[in-house]
């Protein structure tokens, strides 16, 4: 990841001709000025995948303040993790002819033919946070650096065991949890956090007890906590009869609130018997709240807000005849295309920073932390 970030500048020059056939059209040709001013008033559709995560909510809501401080109309709806219904919000927005269309996807493979629908329609399709796959009717991606956010998962656990500069400490237990089947990011977020435990776990100062190291063993569909905390159960009924957990590798705060209610009612978090380290990304209220309550250890601030203004400017630029701006040409091939793409930059959280990078910035409010 870091690499391929020295190539963005030089890459983007060469594709900058692709970018513009992109945004203006099949025919590469500018529209009149009469179009570029008709832009303005026009109605965006936004796809989101469930209310269920106060994230999603968030960024739902963000797109939409951001999109009419340009003079734009929205239309959001939310699928409620069921790709289906997705699908049918999608052919709805299209048939309510929507100008052009933020999706993040629940399932990464289901929108294929409803987004060859949007492209004859002659709508641009903005794949938000998650990758779409295996069509070529997505314009752009504007999502983190995902890589890194697993990245910075798998340095804090190191780095609170000890582990850095050639320490011998160990062995220490670990466990992993991935994100759902069917979400891109998930293999980033895991391949991430593999790139920094797994020399450890070679030199077997990581132990992962219960055997289960594989990404297709790991993985939570939809992101649920509930499935996690049946897991995490599982696991320390047929796997921890000796011995206890020093680490759980968790990609979202809610799948690690599930983590953390099977660790307790193992007895976890007495006297006797502390917590274990346990990870966590998107810095919802709840985690950041068991993070100072020395539950949760840490998470993954990803400012959505910005993520939001991201890809409104996508929508303008493209609806306006202008480039989109990108910072990565290279890395997100869906199967079908290399999707240009916008990326921020993820912050590890915990106790010692939550207030400057999630209160101070007015992500969080402090007295939702009461």
């Amino acid at each position: 990841m870091r690499n391929r970030r020295a190539a963005v500048a030089a890459a983007a020059t060469a594709v900058s001709l692709a970018l513009t056939l992109t945004a203006c059209g099949q025919s590469g040709e500018g529209g009149s000025e009469e179009d570029k001013g008709d832009a303005k008033g026009a109605t965006v559709g936004i796809a989101m995948p469930t209310k269920s995560s106060e994230r999603w909510i968030a960024d739902g809501d963000n797109v939409v303040k951001h999109l009419e401080s340009k003079g734009y109309k929205t239309k959001l709806v939310f699928g409620e993790d069921d790709p289906d219904q997705q699908v049918a919000q999608v052919e709805n927005l299209i048939t309510q002819d929507v100008k052009a269309l933020i999706v993040a996807a629940i399932d990464n493979k289901s929108l294929n033919n409803v987004l060859q629908q949007a492209k004859d329609a002659d709508i641009p399709v903005i794949s938000y946070d998650r990758l779409i796959l295996g069509t070529e009717n997505v314009d752009y991606y504007a999502s983190f650096d995902n890589e890194k956010v697993g990245e910075l998962q798998g340095d804090y656990i190191v780095d609170k065991l000890g582990l850095k500069d050639g320490s011998e400490k160990g062995p220490f237990n670990i466990e992993l949890f991935a994100g759902s089947n069917d979400d891109n990011n998930t293999r980033y977020f895991f391949q991430g956090a593999m790139n920094v435990l797994q020399p450890y776990i070679d030199k077997k100062q990581l132990v992962v007890k219960s055997g289960q190291t594989e990404l297709n063993q790991v993985t939570t569909l939809r992101w649920d906590g509930g499935t996690a905390q049946k897991r995490m159960d599982d696991i320390l009924t047929s796997s921890y009869k000796t011995g206890r957990v020093d680490a759980v590798l968790s990609p979202y705060d809610g799948i690690s609130i599930g983590i953390l209610s099977a660790l307790k009612s193992d007895d976890y978090g007495s006297k006797n018997k502390p917590l274990p380290i346990v990870t966590g990304q998107d810095a919802e209220v709840a985690s950041v709240k068991s993070i100072i309550a020395d539950q949760q250890s840490m998470t993954v601030y990803k400012d959505t807000r910005e993520l939001a203004k991201v890809a409104t400017n996508m929508v303008d630029a493209l609806l306006t005849d202008k480039e989109p701006e990108v910072n990565d040409t290279k890395t997100y091939d869906n199967g079908a295309k290399v999707v240009p793409a916008y990326l921020l930059e993820p912050v590890a959280v915990d106790e010692a920073n939550y207030q400057e990078t999630v209160v101070d910035s007015g992500y969080i409010k402090e007295s939702d932390l009461k």
